[in-house]
């Protein structure tokens, strides 16, 4: 028998559970701590082995936060073991902006000795959920990650989701990968320090997945825009149900790795992620993905049938909650066009976008007309003005 005999070709499917685990509680590291302990499996019967991550600024705008940590697992000596030092680090895009920050990281797991059923525990906004996130899901090849967001946007999108990473080369999320948390904590405590600004900031995206995914969702939100900005309860049913439909997403919409064509949930984010770059960060996320939900919509009522008196809605909703922005880099439209072959780039083959029939009716597109999409461009510039002017 000749060795070309042997000849054989397999394709065979399978695939692996993964449970996500969600919590909210009212304050994780004091009445409803042990949330946070339960999540926390012991091995072998030894005490799980715990490294806390902080956000720079959370820790600056709560000076007992590391006291706090060191508290909790001083009171519960059976439940968890501290490894190492309590880390600090940069906030904002600049831990994402800067990949020796993850050799720092990978350092300090090392040091400690993390192993895979070690725990790393971050509390931060969403870029430092981000890059701890990447750090520790190529560590070991995947150390667990309990992330506790403490921004809007992170609890009610990003720190849901599966995906962590970096930036690199001047482009948002260059390096990266899918990792599922082994457990998030949304905690609302942890919130009351945000500034106004990036309070506010969160609900863009809160308005992104209920244009996608939820009429009504969009309609309370409609509603309830200005309570939401100021700080009103309705702005923690907004969170808790914007979460809930990424969850949703994520465990019942079949591509939580992006494995098909299309990015749904990241409608508006192809010139989001653009004007980001282009600003050298000076735009927060949410606020760049205010502007490009707007732009998104107003040319799916040019480009594919979304009805005029929806997209005012959605301006109205984004000017309500305080996010409906211009900036200068909005007109530099031929860098701006960039943001479509980097976002095609990111997921390989042809450009798919997502856009609005109707409100909860997405749809995917695989061209843009370049003039259609300046004159929507044009239009969110003078609808901003005209906001402004009402003011």
């Amino acid at each position: 028998m000749s060795a070309s005999d042997f000849h054989s070709i397999t394709n065979t499917p399978f695939a692996v559970q993964f449970t996500h685990r969600v919590r909210f509680t009212d304050d994780v590291l004091g009445n409803d701590s042990s949330i946070l302990l339960d999540l926390l499996e012991s091995s072998e019967g030894k005490q799980p082995r715990v490294q806390f991550w902080v956000d720079e600024a959370v820790a600056e705008a709560n000076p007992d936060l590391k006291q706090r940590i060191h508290q909790l697992c001083k009171r519960n000596l059976k439940s968890v073991q501290l490894a190492g030092n309590i880390q600090i680090v940069a906030g904002g895009e600049a831990v994402k902006n800067d990949i020796h920050v993850i050799e720092r990281m990978l350092k300090c797991f090392n040091h400690a000795d993390l192993d895979r059923r070690s725990y790393v525990v971050v509390i931060g906004g969403g870029a430092v959920l981000d890059a701890v996130g990447f750090a520790a899901a190529i560590a070991h090849r995947g150390i667990r990650l309990i992330r506790i967001p403490t921004t809007t946007l992170a609890q009610g999108d990003s720190g849901i989701g599966v995906k962590n990473s970096i930036n690199l080369f001047q482009k948002k999320n260059w390096v990266g990968t899918f990792a599922v948390p082994w457990g998030v904590v949304n905690d609302r405590q942890l919130i009351n320090t945000l500034s106004d600004r990036d309070f506010r900031c969160g609900f863009s995206e809160a308005v992104k997945v209920a244009l996608l995914k939820d009429s009504e969702f969009f309609a309370r939100l409609h509603r309830d825009a200005e309570s939401i900005a100021n700080r009103g309860d309705e702005a923690w049913t907004a969170i808790e149900q914007s979460a809930h439909w990424h969850l949703k997403h994520i465990t019942e919409g079949g591509d939580p790795f992006e494995m098909l064509e299309a990015r749904p949930l990241d409608y508006g984010h192809w010139s989001a992620h653009k004007l980001e770059s282009m600003t050298d960060f000076q735009l927060r996320h949410g606020e760049a993905v205010a502007i490009g939900v707007a732009v998104d919509t107003i040319y799916s009522s040019l480009a594919h049938g979304l009805s005029i008196s929806d997209a005012n809605r959605v301006i109205e909703c984004l000017d309500r909650l305080g996010l409906l922005l211009d900036h200068p880099a909005l007109r530099q439209t031929d860098e701006l066009f960039g943001g479509l072959e980097e976002f095609r780039q990111h997921l390989g083959g042809r450009l798919t976008l997502t856009m609005l029939n109707g409100i909860g009716a997405p749809i995917d597109v695989h061209s843009i007309d370049h003039a259609l999409m300046k004159t929507a461009i044009n239009q969110v510039v003078e609808m901003v003005q005209q906001a402004a002017d009402r003011r």
